[in-house]
């Protein structure tokens, strides 16, 4: 295929760290955080230097001025690994210097804006994100599909920073608004067929057809979902309600704060031990958003503030 490069570029330095031609098609994207309020000059002088050992194919620096420093046509040395790689356009973008490592709003605005040019020039009309690796690296995306992958998947890095994995989500669904994809297709109704297997609809509303989040064959896993998105509920096929999620009473009042010691506390991805794990959660205080029961913790589960998950409240102390 024929490749180019983004006209958004405002400064180009070529950086020697690379693997020459990419050896795959281009569709995936992977934003990364700088960790400091780099300049696109700053950024380059870095990659330049063969000691680096290190490059993107574009910066953004923390007045949201685009850099190029690997061609769209090359493999840069970014990920940790070079089967993403190979098929990913990189992106390092400045940010705080501690965590959750925040973007600036223009960088983040500026972010939005290069992967809408991305999937443009590279024949693309919808950018996904699964949240979930195994789903994502396991997925061989349509023709007109780019996906979103992040740095940690692949090696023990924080990044692309707290602040940008909580927004992943957010990121992929405004580049597919504008690209004019559909970034949450939703089934369509058939006529229920009585020998059929039966389906629980995870909706706001039954008659809101446009607000299904899934479809499952299994109860337990439409509970799950429902568990994830607030103000969801389970429907059967003849439009009941089978399962509504209902909130914990807190102790307090939230929001509120907590303390967490321990190195080695799981963030889960719903409200029990029964969810995916998504990370370690950093010693620190954080911002409790929501508080509901769960299976494997007796204080209830904590929503956090960042958007990333939930952690048990039994080995939290208030703030």
């Amino acid at each position: 295929m024929g490749y180019t490069n983004s006209p958004m570029v405002v400064y180009t330095k070529l950086s020697p760290n690379h693997s020459g031609q990419r050896t795959m098609a281009i569709d995936r994207i992977t934003p990364h955080c700088v960790v400091g309020q780099c300049t696109a000059e700053g950024l380059g002088d870095w990659f330049y230097k063969s000691s680096t050992q290190a490059s993107s194919n574009y910066g953004i620096d923390k007045d949201g001025r685009v850099g190029m420093y690997v061609e769209e046509k090359n493999r840069s040395w970014c990920s940790s690994s070079g089967a993403n790689d190979q098929r990913a356009i990189t992106i390092e973008c400045a940010s705080d210097t501690t965590e959750p490592y925040a973007f600036r709003d223009i960088v983040y605005q500026r972010l939005i804006e290069l992967c809408i040019d991305i999937c443009k020039r590279n024949g693309k009309n919808k950018l996904i994100w699964f949240g979930d690796k195994d789903k994502t690296l396991n997925y061989s995306p349509k023709s007109g599909e780019m996906i979103l992958t992040v740095h940690r998947w692949f090696a023990n890095k924080s990044c692309p920073g707290n602040w940008m994995y909580a927004r992943m989500g957010d990121l992929a669904e405004k580049v597919t608004k504008v690209l004019g994809g559909t970034d949450k297709p939703v089934e369509p109704e058939k006529p229920e067929d009585k020998t059929a297997i039966k389906w629980y609809r995870v909706r706001k509303t039954w008659t809101d057809s446009k607000t299904q989040k899934g479809a499952y064959k299994i109860l337990d896993n439409a509970k799950k979902c429902a568990d994830q998105n607030p103000g969801y509920k389970v429907f059967d096929a003849d439009g009941k309600v089978v399962y509504e999620p209902k909130a914990a009473e807190p102790a307090v009042k939230v929001p509120f704060l907590v303390k967490v010691s321990i190195s080695d506390l799981n963030i889960r991805k719903g409200p029990g031990t029964d969810y995916g794990r998504v990370q370690f959660c950093p010693p620190g205080v954080y911002t409790i958003m929501e508080v509901r029961s769960g299976k494997g913790s007796s204080a209830g589960w904590g929503r956090l503030k960042s958007g990333i998950g939930w952690i048990s409240l039994d080995f939290c102390k208030k703030a």
